[in-house]
């Protein structure tokens, strides 16, 4: 097996207008990580001896980003007590969600006046993002065209997304525009959680929960959701099972 960076390892980062803020979604359930979550929400699993979302955090860190607002639901007071310990220059704002889970779109949405940046990034925190040859925050930045996007998702090639056990969301041109997946057929790429968009693309979605799938759908019919392959590790922590596993890929193993 190949080895892979350390998570806190130094990659050069690229020049490019990296957004100021962001959105980690850490509000779900976790049902499918139970018994872990029993007693803990799912941000907090420990993974190679750290908090999942933490590795969110580090990602924001090293592109230099400022402000993220993290979401909560499930066992929030226990989220909301350990993001006071993050690191140092990040910045955290709550959106609390404890009357109504709103799933990942209806959370974007409320959380919206709470993002200072337009567009923004989003990441899911249950994904380990591991840098490649550079920055993958900043290398999705540089790849941003605000001309043509709304939104513009990191994908991962199916070969290489660990922990993942779906046949893949979308197909991918050169230049990056993006068709779904048919049917029970194999697409070549997952959305790794990590994207760019833009507060416009929430125009006209529902109220109350809703899927960020809602959102990418407008956007495909409109030809405004545009995807770029990452570079480097992912890892989709997910159950039980993949604790163990991305420990073991994570130390090179």
């Amino acid at each position: 097996m190949s080895k892979v960076s350390a998570p806190l390892a130094l990659r050069p980062r690229i020049e490019a207008d990296v957004p100021r803020a962001a959105m980690v979604l850490s509000a779900g359930l976790g049902r499918r990580m139970r018994p872990l979550t029993a007693t803990r929400p799912k941000p907090l699993i420990q993974v190679a001896g750290r908090p999942l979302i933490d590795y969110s955090f580090d990602s924001l860190v090293r592109a230099g980003v400022g402000e993220a607002v993290v979401n909560t639901h499930y066992l929030a007071d226990q989220v909301e007590a350990h993001v006071k310990r993050v690191p140092a220059g990040l910045a955290i704002h709550l959106s609390d969600e404890r009357q109504q889970l709103l799933e990942t779109g209806g959370g974007v949405k409320k959380a919206l006046d709470l993002i200072d940046a337009d567009p923004f990034l989003i990441l899911n925190s249950d994904n380990i993002l591991m840098d490649g040859p550079c920055d993958t925050l900043s290398l999705l930045a540089q790849r941003w065209d605000p001309e043509a996007m709304d939104a513009l998702l990191l994908l991962v090639p199916l070969s290489r997304a660990n922990g993942y056990d779906g046949r893949g969301d979308f197909h991918m041109t050169q230049s990056g525009e993006l068709t779904r997946r048919q049917g029970s057929r194999v697409a070549p790429f997952v959305y790794s959680g990590a994207q760019i968009i833009k507060k416009s693309a929430f125009q006209g979605t529902p109220d109350g929960k809703f899927s960020l799938n809602v959102v990418f759908d407008k956007l495909l019919e409109e030809g405004r959701l545009y995807g770029f392959a990452h570079q480097g590790g992912w890892y989709h922590v997910g159950t039980p099972e993949a604790v163990p596993d991305t420990e073991a890929r994570l130390r090179g193993e």
